[in-house]
């Protein structure tokens, strides 16, 4: 039996009463029906709209960048030809990674927003960090006792993008909270990840060998590897 417009609505808004009075009102007024699902699609529509801004601010984007703004032609050719699998959002349903590797200034960090934008837009929930915040947010939750709070919080986010990994190294301890944190994401939800060094370079972040290879063995498993070494967009 097929559902009325009305009937989802009101289902879609946990509003049952309403679809009653309806039912039992309808034979009254032949404008009612028109007139209910008119007002509630705009509720809809407001609360969705309403979603939507909330999953922007507690993203903590530091700006906002979309793929509109970007210019195809200045990306280097390995992010060029990555647009259409960013814009799809797939690798976040399949719970897949992006790492986006180059020099400075080249489009990482802006790519990287705007997939996470356009993933909060589609209702995912995600998280934008510089890897120098998490790792200090990661420390003062630790010494709070909120770690394991902190990490359950981030394990429930469907994105996490982890922004500029490469430039601040880390002592052990830092490595050690960074493991743990992608340990628990791990084949769970997705992360993009932007660095200014290559894999082989790693060492020279987390000090560790055996970390470090740890790290790079969950990270880049299912992940898509972008190459953005290319011309600095601020030195053009």
């Amino acid at each position: 039996m097929m559902v009325s417009p009305l009937a989802d609505l009101c289902k879609q808004l946990h509003i049952s009463g309403v679809y009653e009075y309806y039912c039992e009102s309808a034979s009254v007024n032949d404008d009612l029906e028109s007139f209910l699902i008119a007002a509630l699609q705009a509720e809809l529509d407001a609360r969705m709209l309403n979603r939507q801004m909330k999953i922007l601010r507690e993203a903590g984007f530091p700006t906002k960048k979309r793929f509109e703004d970007l210019v195809p032609e200045s990306l280097p050719e390995d992010g060029r030809k990555a647009l259409s699998e960013l814009k799809s959002l797939g690798f976040v349903q399949e719970h897949k990674n992006v790492i986006l590797l180059g020099n400075s200034g080249t489009g990482k960090t802006h790519l990287a927003i705007a997939t996470g934008m356009l993933a909060c837009e589609h209702n995912y929930r995600v998280m934008f960090r510089t890897a120098a915040g998490l790792v200090n947010e990661m420390i003062e939750a630790r010494q709070d006792n909120r770690l394991s709070t902190l990490m359950h919080q981030f394990k429930k986010i469907d994105l996490l993008i982890l922004d500029e990994l490469g430039y601040i190294t880390f002592d052990l301890a830092a490595a050690e909270l960074v493991f743990q944190l992608l340990a628990a994401r791990y084949e769970s939800s997705s992360t993009i990840i932007t660095t200014n060094l290559s894999f082989s370079d790693w060492i020279k972040i987390f000090h560790d060998k055996s970390l470090t290879a740890a790290i790079l063995d969950r990270i880049t498993h299912r992940s898509a590897i972008i190459n953005m070494n290319g011309v600095s967009f601020r030195r053009r």
